[in-house]
């Protein structure tokens, strides 16, 4: 890690050290972007995102970047390694410099990938240091209008009716909007064809045409058009209803009460990183998300705010590896 400048003239280790002591004592009166400049020195941040530019993860991160990097008193970087499912990113993400100068903002492939993907390059958890869980969206299953269904329950009816005939679309094999959907299939026991889509966009637009029947999908971009009648929504994936769509039950439910899906985004370190940085950087998303700036933006793209210490964050990510890798298991997802 980069260290101060030498002094212009050799200093006694006494004298070095009452030098070091007032340098921290004037960080700590001018406030923690001082503090976070004396140690990192003239560095970015560097966030590195195994995800494509315009994702909705991609979308969130730098609604709030200007407040972290206030709250950090450093510049901000965004860099963008999308491929393999997020693994590509994932990769470098692992192998950065352990000094606090590079994370990554991972999603929930992060602990999906390791049970659809035969040969990953890194352990999805021994190989990080988690920041914090900084917020999570919810998802919507939708049926274009031409769909005959209007709810869970005529849905699996219609279904288990014609068998192989429905399909739903996804935003690519073994995302999580592909695991969202075949989710609810296994848990349903009915018959319908995957169509994978390269990202959420061709999706959408395939949905809102009827070239796709049904599809999980992120509520805020779809919100608009659920309430203007172009796209049907059966249920939300989540255990409460959602506040932007009051009116639409939650797929649990309606008869499924062990389906629960939600779109999570957290920051992650290299292992090995000094638990003083990993604290460093939580606290700077902590106040960042404390700024009501960074708080509405994030809001608006459609989050709640989750924020979670580096511990609880490492919990959860254990969990959701467990879970995630049930899931896969039960509804037998598969690279195809």
């Amino acid at each position: 890690m980069p260290s101060l400048p030498p002094p212009p003239t050799a200093l006694s280790p006494r004298a070095r050290l009452t030098r070091r002591h007032a340098i921290a004592l004037g960080a700590v009166a001018l406030g923690a972007p001082a503090l976070a400049l004396a140690q990192l020195g003239d560095k970015p941040l560097r966030i590195l995102l195994p995800l494509s530019a315009g994702s909705g993860a991609d979308g969130a991160v730098r609604a709030i970047s200007n407040s972290l990097a206030k709250a950090l008193g450093h510049p901000v970087v965004i860099e963008n390694l999308p491929g393999a499912g997020g693994i590509t990113g994932t990769t470098q993400i692992v192998r950065a410099a352990k000094d606090g100068s590079v994370i990554g903002v991972v999603s929930n492939n992060h602990v999906v990938n390791p049970s659809v993907y035969k040969n990953i390059p890194f352990d999805s958890i021994e190989d990080i240091t988690p920041i914090t869980v900084i917020g999570a969206t919810p998802f919507v299953l939708v049926a274009h209008p031409s769909v005959p269904a209007r709810n869970v329950k005529e849905l699996i009816a219609l279904a288990k009716a014609r068998p192989g005939v429905l399909n739903y679309g996804s935003s690519g094999n073994g995302t999580i909007l592909h695991l969202g959907a075949a989710m609810f299939v296994d848990q349903a026991q009915i018959d319908v064809k995957h169509i994978p889509y390269r990202g959420m966009g061709p999706l959408m637009n395939d949905i809102l045409g009827g070239q796709v029947q049904l599809g999980v999908v992120a509520v805020a971009p779809a919100a608009a058009h659920i309430k203007s009648g172009t796209l049907r929504a059966i249920g939300v994936s989540t255990a409460t209803r959602v506040p932007s769509l009051p009116e639409v039950p939650t797929i649990a439910e309606q008869g499924l009460p062990r389906y629960e899906l939600e779109g999570w985004i957290a920051a992650i370190a290299p292992a090995g990183t000094p638990k003083a940085e990993v604290a460093r950087l939580y606290n700077g998303f902590k106040a960042a998300l404390a700024m009501p700036e960074a708080r509405d933006a994030l809001v608006a793209q459609g989050y709640e705010i989750k924020l979670m210490p580096p511990e609880p964050s490492a919990a959860f990510f254990r969990s959701e590896l467990a879970r995630m890798t049930q899931v896969v298991k039960n509804a037998n997802v598969k690279m195809d």
